[in-house]
């Protein structure tokens, strides 16, 4: 490990031989910008599609997974690859505060930011904790996984899709036919791109699913005239070169309440990608645990200061690094700087908000629906045992909490389903822990 704060990246070729770029290391220039913007591409469809969900400005959404991406990079000093983009773990919170009904910008958007600032905070607090334990011990990781095992992880991550799921079919249904049609017609365009695709196409369903399902609306309405054309005068009259919609927060105690609970999953979300780069690096990273849970913290609070949605670690890059085993932190930077770019496109901005509501409404379905199943399949690929009956009842009670949107209230202070799901995970998988043990004695 280098002494220095950043690594000093040493220079490789890369694409000959199957070479591995290690995080320390880096290739030419122009490798380094072409596979900035392959990782752009990666992370664009579904951080453009979170913010259209809760009625965000899709502009500030991509300008601030860049600037967070910068702020992560700064505080693990260079030494973790990964992007940071929009959090779907927010979507089902922020709904609930705002009333937000799926169309156009979202009028109460400042008490939704707020909340995703004292998420923020409270992260940065668990990592600034992990760091500490993390410098005298080391044990952080075998601390969080015996708070949050995953049956735990896995019921809260299945909870937001379920508690999302009445949202998701409210808008697909639509207010026709025929926006119910196109919805499903969207479902199938993602489905499509996924079983019947492969390599990068595939990689990028959301985005690829998106396109397709916006062409076939346009060649129905715009070209045989069913259903509400696009307007692309938006995109025509707007500047190529401005400032985005920038939104003010406003704190409020109960919708705090409801998102806060946020920081729990991205602290398991942020756990399971840095173990994957390091089973994928060959690098112990468990050292950086505290810096990455701080940088992603600081991150969202700068997000949802100026209008963003909460920010984490993203799958979708982790994958490209995947296939390329092109790990190097500099082409993060390069790809954070690309998006910065765009987030300065009111055109680019415009051209998002032509995107029709059914088909949004369809992509709803199968990104929430996508958020339940990834619950279950940490279950799976970690063999959660439901045999055992503490098991059992943790996630059998968790998911009936969060669909079923249970809500406690203790004044000023109150949870509803996601939040009442994942506290209730951790308190009842720790209470049913302390009874087994005293049972085996």
């Amino acid at each position: 490990m280098s002494n220095t704060f950043f690594p000093r990246w040493r220079k490789v070729q890369a694409g000959a031989n199957g070479v591995v770029v290690q995080p320390d290391e880096c290739m030419s220039w122009p490798q380094n910008i072409a596979m900035g913007a392959q990782h752009v591409v990666a992370m664009f469809g579904s951080t453009i599609l979170a913010p259209l969900l809760m009625g965000f400005d899709a502009n500030v959404a991509i300008l601030m997974s860049g600037i967070g991406t910068l702020i992560f990079f700064f505080f693990v000093r260079g030494r973790v690859p990964s992007y940071l983009g929009s959090s779907f773990a927010f979507i089902g919170g922020v709904i609930a505060v705002t009333g937000y009904a799926g169309a156009g910008p979202n009028a109460n958007i400042g008490v939704a930011l707020g909340a995703i600032i004292a998420c923020g905070f409270v992260y940065t607090l668990i990592g600034l904790l992990v760091w500490w334990m993390n410098a005298r011990s080391g044990g952080a990781a075998r601390w969080i996984n015996d708070w949050m095992p995953p049956v735990v992880t896995g019921a809260i991550v299945a909870v937001i899709g379920l508690n999302l799921a009445p949202i998701a079919a409210k808008g697909a249904m639509g207010g026709t036919t025929f926006d119910a049609l196109m919805a499903l017609m969207t479902v199938l365009c993602v489905g499509g791109v996924a079983v019947y695709t492969r390599g990068t196409v595939q990689r990028l369903l959301i985005l690829v699913g998106l396109l397709l399902a916006c062409l076939i609306y346009a060649v129905l309405t715009n070209g045989l005239g069913l259903g509400q054309p696009i307007d692309f005068s938006g995109v025509m009259n707007a500047a190529w070169v401005g400032l985005p919609q920038f939104s003010a927060p406003v704190f409020d105690m109960h919708a705090m309440s409801v998102i806060v609970p946020v920081a729990i999953i991205l602290v398991a979300e942020n756990l399971g990608h840095i173990k994957a780069v390091s089973a994928m690096t060959g690098q112990d990273l468990d050292r950086y645990l505290g810096r990455a849970f701080v940088g992603d913290g600081i991150a969202t609070m700068v997000s949802g200061a100026v209008g963003g949605t909460g920010v984490t670690t993203y799958a979708e890059n982790i994958g490209v690094m995947t296939v390329t085993r092109i790990y190097s932190t500099l082409v993060f930077v390069v790809a954070a700087c690309i998006a910065i770019l765009l987030g300065f496109s009111p055109k680019f901005g415009a051209l998002i908000q032509t995107i029709p509501g059914p088909v949004l409404g369809g992509m709803s379905v199968v990104v929430f629906g996508l958020i339940a199943v990834a619950g279950a399949r940490i279950w799976v690929v970690n063999q959660v045992d439901f045999s055992d009956n503490r098991n059992l009842i943790v996630a059998a009670v968790t998911l009936v909490l969060g669909a079923g949107n249970f809500s406690i209230q203790f004044g000023a202070f109150k949870l509803d389903g996601i939040g009442t799901a994942t506290f209730g995970a951790i308190i009842l998988y720790a209470l049913l822990r302390i009874g087994s043990r005293k049972n085996q004695d």
